[in-house]
């Protein structure tokens, strides 16, 4: 039981590396000088690790504080919440920044890949 939640970890892991991979290339942007990290494998590894900590950890807090505007906008207030979440795992990463509207463009691509992984794969218990 435990060898099947590891590996769901690394499978969602390496998931969320390849979600951060496309997005980071897609909607941000490296500080002057750093361009040779946007090839690096480990910043990719390290963004997705970043976001699924974050995402674990964080995520639910800000959906708890933020529930009455959840209600209120009939659960539209959680695509900004998502791209908060996508917005401080870009802050902790290194040389990289990236805008409002590129971490809302995240979130949702994030979300449909995420939808489609789900698909695929069986929930582990």
């Amino acid at each position: 039981m435990v060898k099947r939640q590891v590996l769901s970890f690394i499978l969602r892991w390496f998931v969320s590396s390849v979600a951060m991979y496309i997005c980071i290339n897609f909607f941000a942007t490296f500080k002057e000088g750093s361009e040779v990290m946007r090839s690096s494998f480990w910043l990719y590894l390290s963004a997705g690790l970043i976001f699924s900590v974050v995402n674990t950890v964080v995520k639910p807090v800000l959906t708890i504080f933020s529930l009455p505007l959840i209600f209120l906008t009939l659960g539209l207030f959680t695509i900004l919440v998502n791209a908060a979440v996508v917005g401080l795992t870009i802050w902790l990463m290194p040389d990289v920044q990236m805008t409002f509207w590129g971490a809302i463009e995240s979130c949702l691509l994030i979300s449909v890949i995420n939808y489609l992984v789900n698909l695929a794969m069986p929930d582990v218990k």
